[in-house]
């Protein structure tokens, strides 16, 4: 998520998983993210395996690998869907600093009722596993995507980087248990406000 993703990269050059899925296919990767979702609610990251995920879903290990390389593979993935099909804030007639507080919060607030979710996120986005590679930089281009589009048009691009390690800076600090999601969210938007004001 860092501020060197390049902003001429689109993120529908990208497939989520390893590779094209038929409609029977997607539905199999959906049902293995949202058992990963239901087995972070009772174990860590640590606890989490692909093979407990796949037992949850109804899915062998085998079939579940072939989807995904990694625990953390998974829960990127699981990050990614949420993030892609998080409702961009509206923004007619707000200010800039709103419209970037507005951005900021939705994507802080996406994970606050999950925290076993929202724990794993952080410890997942670290990986060097090439397909989390692949997925951070999928989720970097969709949240500078989104501030780019709430910041003034010819906005100083040190601006952007600056909001961009914002984020990445408090998702890490919340990874680590300092503070709640809902405080990340407080957080982000003042520090936005005095970075924007």
């Amino acid at each position: 998520m860092s501020g060197h993703v390049s902003s001429r990269v689109s993120s529908s050059n990208f497939e989520s998983t390893r590779r094209r899925l038929t409609p029977k296919q997607a539905e199999t990767v959906d049902r293995l993210c949202a058992a990963a979702v239901e087995v972070l609610r009772e174990e860590d990251f640590a606890g989490l395996t692909v093979r407990t995920v796949a037992a949850r879903a109804g899915v062998g290990p085998a079939t579940a690998y072939t989807y995904f390389s990694s625990k953390e593979h998974l829960v990127a993935e699981v990050f990614w869907r949420r993030l892609s099909q998080l409702p961009r804030p509206e923004s007619d007639g707000l200010a800039e600093t709103a419209r970037v507080v507005g951005v900021l919060r939705d994507i802080a607030l996406m994970l606050a009722d999950e925290p076993g979710l929202s724990a794993a996120v952080t410890n997942a986005l670290l990986g060097n596993d090439p397909d989390v590679e692949h997925l951070r930089l999928r989720i970097g281009i969709e949240i500078r995507e989104r501030l780019v589009s709430a910041l003034e048009v010819g906005h100083d691009p040190d601006v952007l980087e600056t909001l961009e390690l914002l984020y990445a800076g408090a998702l890490l600090r919340a990874g680590m248990g300092y503070g709640s999601y809902e405080n990340l969210a407080d957080q982000l938007e003042r520090s936005a406000t005095i970075i924007l004001e």
